[in-house]
C-alpha cells in the first residue's frame, strides 16, 4: 500500500502530535459512465463512509462530498456530488481521500492507529532500548513492526502476543520480548 504524502503545514497539532487527516483510501480509475471511481480501501472502518459524508482529496485536501457508495469486488465505487461523468471523475485517479483525525472512530483497548506508534521506543522486557518504530508493515498475517536503532540497523518484530508485551502511549513506550531468531546475534 502506497504511503499517504504527509500534510503540507496539516501534519499534527503542536500538543498531541496527530495528524490532522487521516488516509481512508485511494482512487484508482472511473467506472461506468455515471462517474463512479473505484477506491482502494484502507480504513478497517469502510462502513462510516456513506452518502452525504465529506472527505478530503489529494495533497492539497479538496473538499468533496459522497453522493453514493457500494461494494465492488475488493475495494469501493463511489460517486461524488458534481463528478458525473467518467471523464469528470478521471481528474481524481490516483488521489488520496482523507478524513479529518477527529472523526475517527475510537479503538478497543489494545489496538492503535499505526501514527500513534510510529516514534515510539521500543524496549525489551529487560529494559534494553533497541530503538524506535519507523515503520510498519502490512502482511495480512499480522503487521510488522520496523525499528531502527541508533546506528541505523533494522529489526523486524512480528506484532504478535508472544512478542508485543505492551504499549504505553503515555511514556512513549513499546515493550517486546524478543522470541528466538529476532535478534540476529551473528556479527
Amino acid at each position: 500500500m502506497p504511503k499517504p504524502p504527509a500534510p503540507a503545514g496539516l501534519s499534527g497539532s503542536p500538543s498531541s502530535g496527530e495528524p490532522v487527516y487521516l488516509a481512508v483510501g485511494f482512487l484508482r480509475r472511473p467506472h461506468g459512465v455515471y462517474g463512479d471511481i473505484l477506491m482502494e480501501v484502507y480504513t478497517d472502518f469502510p462502513e462510516r463512509l456513506q452518502a452525504g459524508t465529506r472527505v478530503f482529496l489529494g495533497e492539497k485536501y479538496v473538499p468533496a462530498d459522497i453522493k453514493h457508495i457500494r461494494s465492488h469486488n475488493d475495494g469501493l465505487l463511489i460517486g461524488f456530488i458534481g463528478y458525473e461523468t467518467p471523464e469528470s471523475v478521471g481528474k481524481l485517479r490516483n488521489l488520496t481521500v482523507y478524513v479529518p483525525t477527529a472523526n475517527r472512530p475510537t479503538l478497543p483497548d489494545g489496538r492503535f492507529y499505526h501514527y500513534q506508534l510510529l516514534g515510539v521506543r521500543v524496549v525489551d522486557d529487560a529494559g534494553n532500548e533497541l530503538g524506535t518504530l519507523t515503520d510498519i508493515i502490512q502482511t495480512g498475517a499480522n503487521d510488522v513492526y520496523v525499528v531502527t536503532s541508533e546506528d541505523g540497523r533494522e529489526l523486524l518484530l512480528p506484532a504478535i502476543k508472544d512478542v508485543v508485551l505492551g504499549v504505553d502511549l503515555s511514556a512513549k513506550t513499546i515493550t517486546i520480548h524478543l522470541i528466538p531468531g529476532l535478534l540476529d546475534t551473528e556479527e
